[in-house]
C-alpha cells in the first residue's frame, strides 16, 4: 500500500490532527510505527473518510463507530478468506472437484 504524508492525509480526509490522534487512540486507525508516529496509507485515508462521514453526516456516536468498523473489518476478512478459497479451488482440477463432494 502507498503511504501518505500526514499533512496530505489530513487535507484529503478533511479532519484535524487532534481528531486523527483521537481515532488512533480508539484504534479506529491503526497505522503507528515503532516511534509512535502515524504511518498512514491510502486505505487509512479511505477509512478516515468513512468514519468522518459516519460521524458528521449520519451522526453515528463512538459506540456505533466501534460496531460499524468491527463489522466492516469482519466483512473485509471474509472477502480475503473467500478470495483465498477461490484461488485454492482454481488450482484443483475439475475431476478432483467432482469427486470430493
Amino acid at each position: 500500500m502507498k503511504t501518505i504524508d500526514l499533512q496530505a492525509f489530513l487535507l484529503d480526509s478533511r479532519i484535524e490532527r487532534v481528531v486523527l490522534e483521537r481515532w488512533i487512540a480508539r484504534r479506529w486507525v491503526l497505522s503507528i510505527d515503532d516511534d509512535g508516529q502515524p504511518v498512514l496509507t491510502d486505505a487509512d485515508a479511505a477509512r478516515a473518510c468513512f468514519i468522518r462521514d459516519l460521524t458528521r453526516d449520519f451522526g453515528v456516536n463512538d459506540e456505533g463507530i466501534d460496531l460499524v468498523l468491527h463489522l466492516v473489518d469482519q466483512l473485509h476478512g471474509l472477502r480475503r478468506m473467500l478470495a483465498d478459497v477461490r484461488v485454492q479451488l482454481d488450482t484443483v482440477s475439475p475431476g478432483q472437484r467432482d469427486s470430493t463432494g
